[in-house]
């Protein structure tokens, strides 16, 4: 798989084969699952020794080894695994904050100029520490300079650790950056304060609707990215038209109830037909008209047109109550109706 991901002049060049990765590199090594507050902290590190070169920018048409050791450029790179090792070693498919698409766009957002995934099987797990290193970083990627975090595992069996991987590249000449641990703040009088941020915790709080301490978190807005699709227009019926967005299988999905989301068209050029507005999301199996499958539907505040097959992006930022059966259609749409004034006060208030 070969991608070059473009929006507004800005490229992440994309690949899962070393032998098409753009080179010399540096490199932030890790799973990188939400690009949180502290991934962000690992990545600064090479962003900052990509600079050598100038403006950072991949080329439009890049061409693999174009650069030998000795040039002054480095392509800051994010290197990951692909599946989740997790997913490779249970069998079972892991959801995940963000999928590859969404990965790329964060990715882009910091100025990350290459993404590779190394494709995770028998053959790289069963790599030492000391193999990793020396076939991977340095024969493949020719890298110059690695930064990871300061719980960053690697190798067989987990067996090696981010000092260990500073002693190794230390014989090639590779410096290595460990980041230090972010961790919670009390800022929003959560119970996790000086619990380090992470992945898991971020997925327990959105599977509790905590989407403020989610955010935090995160450093931005839990997002939900998806194409409109044709559902059952039961939303019309009622008053409330909504999207019915269908997202990649392998997003994870916060707790079923109702949100209050700020949502936007989502094209490579801005034109007519772009918005950006406030709305009311669902998300779960409807019972109300016995739904048996989870849906997100997002209904849009002040604003109406067509949307269907058009791309949205669904920013989450306040949840609004769990999701209930109603005894009929007009239950419901009182409900929506109450659920619609409460978002609005929310944004009034936020703005």
């Amino acid at each position: 798989m070969l991608l070059n991901v473009s929006q507004n002049g800005c490229s992440v060049w994309v690949t899962s084969s070393t032998e098409l990765a753009l080179t010399p590199t540096v490199v932030a090594l890790g799973k990188f699952d939400g690009v949180h507050r502290g991934h962000q902290q690992v990545i600064q590190p090479i962003l900052k020794a990509g600079e050598a070169g100038g403006v950072i920018s991949s080329p439009a048409s890049p061409a693999p080894r174009a650069l030998s050791l000795s040039s002054e450029y480095t392509y800051s790179t994010v290197v990951t695994f692909n599946p989740h090792p997790q997913e490779f070693f249970t069998g079972q498919p892991r959801t995940l904050l963000t999928p590859l698409d969404e990965k790329i766009q964060q990715l882009r957002s910091l100025a990350v100029e290459q993404l590779v995934l190394l494709p995770f099987d028998k053959e790289l797990s069963a790599l030492t520490p000391e193999q990793f290193v020396e076939k991977i970083l340095v024969q493949q990627l020719q890298c110059q300079r690695i930064s990871v975090g300061q719980d960053f595992r690697f190798g067989n069996k987990r067996s090696g650790t981010a000092r260990d991987l500073q002693l190794i590249a230390a014989k090639h000449h590779i410096p290595v950056t460990i980041a230090p641990l972010q961790t919670c703040t009390d800022d929003l009088s959560t119970d996790n304060t000086g619990e380090r941020i992470s992945t898991t915790l971020i997925r327990q709080h959105l599977e509790k609707g905590e989407i403020q301490q989610a955010n935090h978190l995160l450093g931005r807005p839990y997002t939900l990215v998806g194409s409109v699709i044709k559902g059952q227009q039961l939303g019309r019926t009622i008053g409330f038209p909504t999207a019915n967005l269908q997202l990649p299988k392998q997003k994870f999905l916060p707790r079923f109830g109702v949100y209050a989301v700020r949502v936007k068209s989502l094209g490579e050029v801005p034109d007519a037909t772009s918005f950006d507005c406030w709305g009311v999301m669902n998300i779960g199996n409807r019972p109300t008209v016995n739904g048996i499958h989870p849906t997100v539907e997002v209904h849009l505040l002040d604003w109406s047109g067509d949307l269907y097959c058009k791309k949205l992006t669904v920013q989450l930022e306040k949840f609004l109550r769990p999701e209930q059966k109603f005894s009929s259609l007009e239950a419901l749409k009182t409900q929506i109706q109450q659920d619609c004034a409460v978002a609005r006060a929310f944004f009034s208030a936020e703005c």
